[in-house]
């Protein structure tokens, strides 16, 4: 598996009822695959980071982010999309 496939996206906001799902559906409509989940609530605040594959996404990595950004507004949340190469790199020290 090709790491330049693999993204990292951070999702982070008040929690409520269908964060998972509406995230999961819309990276379901994308082709993109979640290869591991981590999430947590703290104090109210919902926290989840999500490892996943973009080999089978058929739209640009550039309107994909777009896209998810945009759910995040809709859900009152922030979503982060990140290379996992370029995460890798400002999380190295």
């Amino acid at each position: 598996m090709e790491e330049n496939n693999q993204i990292i996206i951070t999702v982070a906001g008040k929690d409520k009822t269908g964060i998972v799902a509406n995230v999961s559906n819309a990276l379901s409509n994308h082709k993109v695959n979640i290869e591991d989940i981590k999430q947590t609530i703290m104090q109210d605040n919902f926290v989840m980071i999500m490892l996943c594959n973009i080999e089978k996404m058929e739209v640009s990595f550039k309107e994909f982010k777009d896209n998810l950004q945009t759910l995040g507004e809709e859900l009152g949340m922030e979503i982060w999309v990140q290379k996992k190469d370029i995460f890798d790199k400002m999380h190295t020290i």
